[in-house]
């Protein structure tokens, strides 16, 4: 049996094209493309054919082109778009890729995947797409983010309406990330994490730059919209416990980075066990002892 959808994708591509019709917030993805460089300037190598996976804008697909690091770029947008020099765009879905097997070098994914409703999947079919020794680097938002709206809409909601809905859609955790890079058939997977605070003015500052970003709540459980006295309240309660000392409110954004290869004979690869030439007591000088049977 499949399991439940999470997330109204149908919604999410429309709320995305009315951001990018009325003027897209693209500070995350700005800061992910910044990231992303700094992460590609260590990878010795050029990737002849990449793929941009769902990016929200083609922000990721234009540095790849403008950097040189891919030689051409198909890029699978979540909503019409035009193409640009040495860009194809497709439309499509990233848990449904329509490409074959071994078809790119690269694979990038900024700000998208955090909306799948089967990560692992979408993960496996990035790698049938992945040449041998192709890289994915994904971006998604992690479960820390928008802690804080999360927090004051709770507990608005208990206090005024005596029950709770969810607001804010639940994000992944790294902790499991590196475990869904295995399962889907990547080598050498790293996980980590970076965290960006932006502050706002009042909480509907920050509201509006989700709208801005097409973040606004997309579950398929979704109640209708808060009532405005429980609006107030949340608004009154994220002053009281998340002002900085000059009075402006912290919202945070966990951007969780994770990375692999497909499998190649020319990757590293672990030592047998019981295959070591040295002793660990003898590099630090020490006296091995047996412990009693």
């Amino acid at each position: 049996m499949s399991s439940p959808l999470l997330f109204d994708a149908p919604l999410i591509r429309k709320r995305l094209a009315r951001a990018r019709r009325a003027g897209f917030a693209d500070f995350l993805v700005a800061r992910a493309v910044e990231d992303l460089s700094d992460r590609l300037g260590a990878v010795l190598r050029e990737f002849p054919r990449a793929l941009d996976l769902g990016t929200p804008v083609p922000a990721a697909a234009s540095w790849l082109r403008r950097s040189g690091r891919a030689g051409s770029v198909i890029r699978l947008a979540p909503t019409p778009e035009p193409a640009g020099p040495d860009i194809a765009v497709a439309v499509g879905d990233p848990e449904a890729l329509p490409f074959g097997e071994r078809e790119f070098d690269l694979a990038v994914s900024l700000l998208a995947l955090q909306h799948a409703n089967d990560l692992p999947g979408a993960l496996v079919q990035v790698r049938r797409a992945l040449k041998p020794d192709g890289l994915f680097v994904g971006c998604l938002l992690g479960g820390r983010t928008l802690t804080e709206l999360r927090q004051v809409l709770t507990q608005a909601e208990s206090e005024v309406e005596g029950g709770v809905s969810p607001r804010v859609a639940p994000f992944a955790e790294v902790r499991d990330l590196g475990g869904l890079l295995q399962r889907a058939g990547f080598a050498l997977p790293v996980t980590d994490v970076e965290t960006v605070t932006v502050r706002y003015g009042d909480p509907f500052g920050l509201m509006r730059d989700l709208r801005a970003m097409g973040l606004t709540n997309a579950l398929r459980e979704r109640r209708g919209s808060l009532r405005r006295v429980t609006l107030m309240r949340a608004a009154s309660l994220y002053a009281e416990r998340f002002a900085d000392p000059d009075g402006r409110l912290r919202a945070t954004f966990e951007l969780i980075w994770l990375s692999g290869w497909v499998p190649h004979e020319s990757q590293q690869k672990p030592l047998r066990p019981g295959s070591a030439q040295a002793r660990l007591s003898d590099a630090l000088g020490t006296v091995e002892r047996k412990e009693p049977s």
